[in-house]
């Protein structure tokens, strides 16, 4: 099974912003996100339980940089060539254009993704 990123469908667009997720894949959800540097996911995540990201992602940085802040209060940056995976609790502030693939669970990973397609609605008002 192996699909070209161009071919996972486009889930949302906003200026300098491209994200594609495919759900079934192997029983997750693949997405390549390309996100503009300054970008901070915090105001999208607000409404969420802790106002953070309960979806675990494994993934790959494909390009770029981005801080990621865990409810613990710790953080870590991820850069390009970092494999990574993130556990439930945390949100993200792009500090170089990014551009990653990651791998999630269908579920959680819907109720985020809508929940931010809400969030993006409501500041587009």
């Amino acid at each position: 099974m192996k699909i070209k990123k161009e071919d996972i469908p486009v889930a949302m667009q906003a200026p300098g912003t491209i994200m594609r997720n495919l759900p079934g894949y192997g029983g997750m959800t693949v997405a390549f996100n390309e996100i503009p540097a300054g970008t901070d996911l915090t105001p999208l995540l607000k409404g969420l339980e802790n106002n953070s990201c309960h979806c675990p992602h494994w993934g790959y940085i494909v390009q770029g940089a981005m801080q990621v802040i865990y409810d613990d209060g710790s953080e870590e940056m991820l850069q390009t060539g970092d494999v990574f995976y993130l556990p439930p609790g945390h949100t993200a502030v792009v500090e170089e254009d990014l551009k990653l693939i990651d791998f999630n669970p269908t579920k959680e990973f819907g109720e985020v993704m809508n929940h931010i397609a809400k969030k993006m609605a409501e500041m587009s008002e």
